[in-house]
């Protein structure tokens, strides 16, 4: 998000007239954004940095610091009444019958009551004010529910319980598995060797896979209350913004060295411990000053297409009534001889008279029919989805009508088809092609010159695995399968047995499911290493280095060292990238599966390659210097 866009949330309003509106409280504040972020790195106003004080509230204190309380209302006690009434007049129906209100009351001008209009608008906008109080008052509970919330804080030397809305720069919390996090944290330890958590970010990006966040080694040995209660020193961070994803500081503790801080250690407000028993962090972002709200906006005055075609309606219906009452007003002055000064009161006394040609009720008849639509919404059993247990929301009922106006979706075609839900199938070992289900087509057969065509199921490629020629090769398939990818395993609680894949993508789980149905089970993530059931025993492996899949690479790789110290590349992706890099020495099985991709793609399935390549000490040690190097110049 730039700059410009950034100064373009809310309400468009400029110059005078946005400064007025700020003042009365029409544009909520609350959201504005702090320091700009551009080209990924956050942009610090006068080089100036946060500074907090460990395990010293007092100081702390001294500090411009706001509280932990949030409020997503769309109003305010002291702002319903402006910014209601800048809403209901911005509807030209209300505007029109509140000028003809005010010429009502005119002496001698009106021929009807002069409070026909004005009464009946202000039952319509007091109707108008009361769907949203209820509306916003279901969002002040909301606010209210996260607001009491509690979390365990540190006192002295113990952890105590206190409402999310108490806590302020500088504590020390304690957040358990299952817990959102109250406000922007620095990982301090967890229950987890070397610091380590995995984290939920659903709520902030979407994504429902696992992250790993890792503290620094020199927080990771605070495991308790006394402990964390000991330290002392100060953390120096960027000032709030909104990016999600970069961060920058540093943790200094007393006499000892000052230690970076980086995007690894951060945990936001708004995601989910997951997989770890408890963390302990220390508050740096609080409020509105938390990434995530930084990246809200306030409830914005919204209008759907139907209310812009009833505007220009209304004043096509203005046009016609002025030209009516024009009309109606000459005749008039033909027949009296009036003078020019009473043409101009003719024509509004005809415009009271007939200004029920534009109609009072419509506006808060339909704000009453989608409030009442919305209601549907929420009680609608076939928008229910039951394996997550999610009800359809609508949060507001100002655009419930759009939903009928869409035309057309776009959507990723792979996950329209599968609907994101992916099964390992089929696939091509050594030049030998099993499936899971053999179709009947596909069956093994031997023709009169003794060549074998057609699929194994996965029983002979259990076998195969054990006796065949090609085993060697099976194994180094299944176990970069097992390896090269950034699946994190959750432990099903009430099955501790089961483990729950949670991957990046649905291809990445499929895999890991896929390989752990042919013996090999991946079981535990650590920061650089995994461990693989096989045969029995459990194998570990170290991870040197990981090149994630990007759409550029079009291919995800990993250095693994292999229990027997020997270093290999595995790598994954996509058949057009993987053939072009392969070895140059007539490998046997490359014609023959380029046949059984075209086999797969024809059968509608999504291909994926593998190879490996065994790596020297010597080179590896060239290329790792080369990938720090890198990495480092990319950080800074």
């Amino acid at each position: 998000m730039d700059e410009q866009q950034i100064q373009n949330q809310g309400i468009g309003i400029g110059g005078f007239f946005g400064r007025l509106a700020r003042r009365l409280g029409i544009v909520d504040t609350r959201y504005e954004s702090g320091p700009a972020v551009k080209n990924g790195r956050v942009r610090l106003l006068d080089a100036e940095l946060r500074t907090i004080q460990l395990n010293d509230s007092i100081k702390n204190s001294t500090r411009d610091f706001i509280d932990n309380k949030i409020s997503t209302t769309k109003y305010t006690v002291i702002t319903f009444l402006f910014k209601f009434l800048f809403e209901q007049f911005s509807r030209y129906a209300n505007l029109f019958f509140l000028f003809i209100g005010c010429v009502q009351q005119v002496p001698g001008l009106s021929p009807v009551n002069r409070l026909g209009t004005l009464l009946p608008l202000s039952i319509v906008i007091l109707a108008s004010a009361f769907k949203e109080v209820v509306e916003d008052s279901k969002r002040a509970r909301a606010d209210a529910n996260v607001n009491a919330s509690i979390v365990k804080t540190l006192f002295g030397s113990q952890f105590v319980d206190k409402k999310w809305k108490d806590v302020v720069v500088g504590d020390v919390v304690r957040v358990e598995n299952g817990q959102f996090f109250p406000a922007d944290l620095i990982l301090l330890s967890s229950s987890e060797p070397d610091a380590l958590c995995y984290i939920e970010t659903s709520n902030l990006d979407g994504e429902t896979n696992l992250k790993i966040r890792q503290g620094l080694p020199e927080t990771a040995h605070f495991l308790d209350a006394e402990t964390v209660s000991l330290m002392s020193g100060e953390i120096k961070c960027e000032l709030p913004n909104n990016s999600l994803y970069t961060f920058e500081g540093n943790i200094s503790f007393a006499g000892s060295k000052t230690v970076p801080l980086d995007p690894g250690q951060l945990l936001l407000r708004g995601a989910m411990l997951r997989n770890t028993r408890w963390i302990y962090g220390i508050v740096v972002f609080t409020g509105h000053e938390t990434k995530l709200m930084k990246n809200a906006t306030a409830a914005p005055i919204k209008s759907t297409k139907i209310e812009r075609s009833v505007n220009n309606q209304i004043i096509f219906l203005f046009i016609l009534l002025l030209l009516t009452s024009n009309f109606e007003t000459e005749i008039l002055m033909i027949q009296r001889s009036s003078v020019v000064v009473d043409f101009f009161w003719n024509i509004l006394t005809f415009m009271i008279l007939y200004n029920n040609l534009i109609p009072l009720s419509l506006i808060v008849t339909m704000d009453f029919v989608k409030y009442y639509i919305a209601s549907l919404i929420s009680s609608d059993l076939d928008m229910y989805y039951e394996p997550t247990d999610t009800p359809a929301t609508a949060r507001t009922s100002a655009l419930v009508e759009e939903l009928g106006q869409v035309d057309f979706i776009f959507s990723d075609k792979t996950g329209t088809l599968t609907c994101n839900v992916m099964e390992f199938k089929m696939c091509s070992i050594g030049g030998i092609a099993y499936a899971e289900v053999v179709p009947e087509d596909k069956r093994v057969q031997v023709d009169d010159r003794g060549k074998v065509s057609g699929y194994y199921d996965f029983k002979t490629l259990l076998r195969n695995a054990e006796t065949h020629e090609t085993a060697q090769v099976i194994s180094d398939f299944c176990t970069l399968l097992s390896v090269c990818h950034t699946v994190i395993p959750e432990r099903d609680e009430n099955d501790p047995s089961t483990i729950i894949y949670q991957a990046s993508s649905p291809d990445e789980g499929a895999l890991v499911k896929g390989v752990q149905s042919l013996g090999y089970t991946f079981t535990t993530r650590r920061p650089k290493s995994v461990s693989v059931d096989h045969s029995g025993y459990t194998h570990e492996y170290e991870v040197l280095n990981i090149c994630e899949f990007n759409s550029t690479r079009k291919r995800m790789s990993a250095v693994i060292r292999m229990p027997d110290g020997t270093i290999k590349l595995y790598t994954k992706g996509a058949d057009t990238v993987i053939f072009e890099r392969l070895a140059k020495n007539g490998n046997p099985y490359v014609d023959i599966t380029m046949i059984h991709l075209e086999d797969y793609a024809n059968e509608g399935l999504r291909t994926l390659c593998l190879a490996y390549r065994d790596v020297s000490e010597s080179e590896y040690a060239e290329w790792s210097r080369i990938y720090d190097r890198a990495a480092t110049g990319r950080k800074h």
